[in-house]
Parts: C-alpha cells; sequence; structure tokens
C-alpha cells in the first residue's frame, strides 16, 4: 500500500470532483447563504435590543421581525439546496468511482489480482467507496463554507473595532483548522488500521462461508468461530479508540467555544469603558460571534471522521493507480491464427521459478497434450499463451507474431481458455454460456453444450437451460460445472483451444465422448491439453512432458 499524506489524497479525490464543479460551486454558495441566514437571525435579535434601547437604532422592531422571519424561511431552503447539491455530486461521484475501481480490477486482472484477499476488496468496493460520501458530501463544500463565512464575519464584527474582528478570526482558526489538525495527529494511523482489519475480517468472513462444509465435516466450528471473534475485537478496540479521540475532540471544541464567547465579551466591555465602541459595539459582536461557530464546528467534529474517510481514500486510490502486470495492447497487429510456439520461455512468480528453458511448438489443426506433476508448471504455460503474465525470457508467439504485439481484443478472439475451476454466476445456465459468445443464438449454445456432453443433462432440469445455477455453482456437481465450462470454450469458437484439465472431474463416459469431439474440432481447431490423465492423452499429435519447470 503507498504511504500518501493526508493532503495528497485530498487532492486527488478534489480532483475528481472536476467534472461536477459546476454543481459544487452552487452548493458552497447556497451553504453559504444558509449560514449567514442563520448568524443573522441572532444578529438582528440584537438589533430587536436596541431598538428598545436606543430610538435612533439602525433597525425597527418592525423591521428586525420581518428580517428574522424572512432570514428563517431562507435559511431552511438554501440548507436544503445545499444538501441536496451536496449529495447529488456524492452520489455521482461515488458511481464514477465505482466504474474507474471496476475498469482498474479489469487491468489489473488476473495477474495483480491472483491471492489477493477476495473479502478485501469487496470491502474496497462496498464500505470504503460508501465512506467517501462524507469526504464529498461532508467534507469539501463545508471547507470551502468555512473559509468564506469566517472571512464575511471576521470583516463584519471588524467593523465595530479591529481587535475584535482579530478576537473572531482567532477563535474560527483555532475551532476549525487547529483542533481538527492536533484531533488528526492524536488519531494517528487508527483510521488506516479500522480499514485494514475491516477488509481481513471481510475476508476472513468470506473464507469461513465458502468453507462452511468443510469446517463442519472436521469439526473446527469453535476454532474458527474464536479466530472470527478475535478480529472483531481487535476491529471493535480500534474504533472505540477512534470514538474516544471523537469524544475529546467535541469536549475540547465546545469548551473553546465558551471561552472566546467569553473573551471576546471581556474584550468588548473593556473597548466600551474605553469609550472606543458604544453598546451596540458589545451587543452585536458577542452575538455575531456566538451563533457564528455552525461552520467551524463542522468542520472540527470532521478531525476524527476524516482519518477513516483518508484510508478509505487511500486505499481506493491504490487500485486506481496500481499498473497493471501486463498492459492491454490496442494498437499492435491483428493476426489470423496458423500455430502458436513457445520458444526458451523462462518464468517465475516473484523469486519462485515456475518454468525453465520450455518450449513447446503447436501446428495449426493439431492436438498438442502436456502431462506432469501438479506444481510442474503447466497451467502456468497457458496462461502465459493467453497473456496473462509477459514471460521474463524467451518468447511465446502465435502466428510468428509474439504476443506482446498482438492487439488484446484479437488474441482473446483467436484463444479459448478452460481453467482448471470453472467459475458459474449467479444466474441462468444460458447466461452463464452466453458469457463466452453475447449474442450466441439458443441453437449455437445447444450445438456447444452437445459437444461438451451436458446438453442432456440440461433437458432434465425443471427449466432446462432457463435453471439458475446457486451462487458460485454450488448446485451443480463439480463435472456438470466443468462440462458447462467446456462448453463456453466451445461456444467460445476460437481457432485456439487451451484446455486445462478439461475431463479431471469426469467419468470414463462422458471423457470419451468429450475426447471425441475434441478429436472432430481438429479439422478446424488448434487444441491444446493439459492433463495429468494418460487416457486424455490418447487424442493427442504430440505429448509434451514437463518435469519441475522443464520438457522431457
Amino acid at each position: 500500500m503507498k504511504s500518501r499524506s493526508n493532503l495528497n489524497i485530498m487532492l486527488r479525490l478534489i480532483g475528481l470532483v472536476a467534472p461536477l464543479s459546476g454543481f459544487m460551486l452552487l452548493a458552497v454558495l447556497m451553504g453559504l447563504v444558509g449560514h449567514l441566514c442563520a448568524a443573522f437571525i441572532t444578529i438582528f435579535g440584537g438589533y430587536g435590543v436596541l431598538s428598545f434601547i436606543d430610538d435612533h437604532a439602525v433597525f425597527r422592531l418592525s423591521a428586525v421581525f420581518v428580517a428574522v422571519g424572512v432570514f428563517a424561511l431562507l435559511r431552511g431552503v438554501f440548507r436544503y439546496a445545499e444538501q441536496a447539491c451536496n449529495h447529488f455530486i456524492a452520489f455521482k461521484l461515488l458511481a464514477l468511482i465505482r466504474n474507474k475501481v471496476f475498469q482498474a480490477l479489469r487491468r489489473l486482472c488476473p495477474a495483480k489480482l491472483d491471492g489477493r484477499g477476495k473479502g478485501d476488496l469487496i470491502s474496497v468496493i462496498t464500505s470504503d467507496i460508501e465512506l467517501l460520501e462524507v469526504f464529498y458530501a461532508h467534507t469539501i463544500s463545508p471547507a470551502a463554507i468555512a473559509f468564506l463565512f469566517t472571512v464575511i464575519m471576521t470583516l463584519f464584527i471588524g467593523s465595530y473595532h479591529w481587535l475584535l474582528g482579530v478576537i473572531a478570526l482567532i477563535a474560527y482558526l483555532m475551532i476549525g483548522i487547529a483542533i481538527p489538525m492536533v484531533t488528526s495527529r492524536l488519531s494517528g494511523d487508527s483510521g488506516m488500521q479500522f480499514r485494514m482489519r475491516s477488509g481481513n475480517l471481510s475476508s476472513f468472513v468470506l473464507d469461513s462461508l465458502r468453507g462452511l462444509s468443510e469446517t463442519l465435516q472436521y469439526g473446527q466450528g469453535p476454532d474458527r468461530l474464536a479466530k472470527m471473534q478475535e478480529q472483531t475485537e481487535m476491529l471493535a478496540k480500534e474504533e472505540a479508540r477512534m470514538k474516544r479521540v471523537s469524544g475529546r475532540n467535541m469536549a475540547v471544541t465546545n469548551t473553546m467555544i465558551l471561552l472566546f464567547d467569553l473573551v471576546m465579551l471581556f474584550i468588548a466591555a473593556w473597548l466600551y469603558q474605553n469609550g472606543s465602541v458604544g453598546f451596540d459595539g458589545v451587543l452585536i459582536p458577542v452575538m455575531a460571534l456566538m451563533s457564528s461557530f455552525g461552520p467551524a464546528v463542522a468542520l472540527a467534529n470532521l478531525g476524527s471522521t476524516l482519518q477513516n474517510t483518508f484510508a478509505s481514500g487511500n486505499r481506493v486510490l491504490d487500485i486506481l493507480e496500481e499498473e497493471p502486470a501486463v498492459a492491454e495492447v490496442t494498437d499492435g497487429k491483428e493476426i489470423i491464427f496458423d500455430g502458436a510456439a513457445a520458444e526458451h520461455v523462462t518464468f517465475s512468480y516473484d523469486t519462485e521459478k515456475i518454468l525453465s528453458d520450455v518450449s513447446v511448438r503447436i501446428p495449426e489443426h493439431s492436438v498438442v497434450g502436456i502431462v506432469g506433476k501438479s506444481g510442474s508448471g503447466k497451467s502456468t504455460l497457458l496462461k502465459l499463451f493467453m497473456r496473462f503474465w509477459n514471460v521474463q525470457q524467451g518468447s511465446v508467439e502465435l502466428s510468428g507474431t509474439p504476443i506482446g504485439e498482438i492487439n488484446t481484443g484479437n488474441l482473446r478472439d483467436t484463444e479459448s481458455f478452460m481453467t482448471q475451476e470453472t467459475y458459474l454466476f449467479h444466474d441462468s445456465i444460458a447466461n452463464n454460456l452466453r458469457i463466452a459468445k453475447l449474442d450466441a443464438a439458443q441453437e449455437q449454445i445447444e450445438q456447444a453444450c452437445r459437444k461438451a456432453s451436458v446438453h442432456d443433462f440440461i433437458l432434465s432440469l425443471p427449466q432446462g437451460y432457463d435453471t439458475p445455477v446457486g451462487e458460485l455453482g454450488d448446485t451443480l456437481s463439480g463435472g456438470e460445472r466443468q462440462r458447462i465450462g467446456l462448453a463456453r470454450a466451445f461456444l467460445h469458437d476460437a481457432p485456439l483451444m487451451l484446455l486445462d484439465e478439461p475431463t479431471s472431474n469426469l467419468d470414463s463416459l462422458n471423457e470419451a465422448m468429450i475426447l471425441k469431439s475434441l478429436r472432430e474440432e481438429r479439422n478446424g481447431k488448434t487444441v491444446v491439453l493439459v492433463s495429468h490423465r494418460a487416457s486424455t492423452m490418447r487424442i493427442a499429435d504430440e505429448v509434451y512432458s514437463v518435469e519441475h519447470g522443464r520438457v522431457n
């Protein structure tokens, strides 16, 4: 995770407001006028008192009552307008940020997301982005309003005597800036710790739900629950610490407001005794200060909550600014497939070497088998052909062109890739199949399923192809999910099929039917089969054996 200052995070988040700057200016204007109306309700109360004392007062009592009524009405209208603008901006920007985050995740996939906690990612996409609503709706606009409001009220109070204006300015700066800064420092990295622990807990809960049957089977429920309770308690302690800081902040803020009110009263009274101001120079400045701390208090109350918000912003910016391991190619070459090859390929995950000087040739219209023990690098080799990662040494080519020079869209159209674990979305079987080809007709879907030996099974279901599958495909067996995954590969109809253990969960009858389909495909397709089953390799024209990252 990158280390960014709060100022840097704030500026980056503010930069996202640019498309909605007009609404932001309107929100600031509405908020400023609304706060001025609220302050001048009290101030005009002071003018009402003066009208009783002095017949030559600035405002008559009737004018004061009218002004107070107008200010009260306008306060409600402008307050509503400010909040409406702020929340419109916030929700629009949250939608924009979510869109940017999903685009970033698409760019980072799969290399940068392998091994990353899915629960933590869910936490970023949901709670972290939601928390930014506090920043956009309750921070940017209030900060601008507080600045402008401070200038206006300082000039107004200072119009009675410059010393009173200075006291008001110091009071606003102390309440609105100094106290939040001190609070932020006292909070330390508690906001970041809270968001990280929250993400870790989300990952743990998601992992626990997915492995619930195994947990029950092996009697690990109490141990799992204890670990979850431990993480929950750590999260609660971090939250309690943040709330204590927030409570101290509010106590200090209220105490300082009272002290500054008293200071203003004593100084104004001293100036009155010296003849520097009249009675109005005591009453109006004191009442003006007492009624004008709203915008500054709003900033003071943000001191502790902003730490949590900035922590969420930092986690979101980490995803938005992270560079993908493999960049998408849009200005490269378009190819027509006529064979593939890996030449002297060496590849490592961090410091762990997976493939060492591997060379494989895949002629067009052939079936090439790759066998080897688990962890020998077979699946990694297929992923390199898909360009999920870039090779570190050697080259991977399609049609004599290095895959790094081929447009990513063209590369994906040229290859069908079936992984060991078929992921099924919580949707109908037909829609799960259409992922491979969005405009596929029902006839094409059924033809692909026949090749994958799953058509008859689907028809036996209550709703046929419209049958919904459970989340993660849990309502289907491993073999059924695998055959649907293979049907996807057939439906994609790419000239190069990369199949990773396509028959590992199948019985011998279904395996034979699928191998028959693959054998029939060799006239129009090129197939690469990764498997540890000797029976699967019977249809291969050539078999490569991978052991310890080397081809034998």
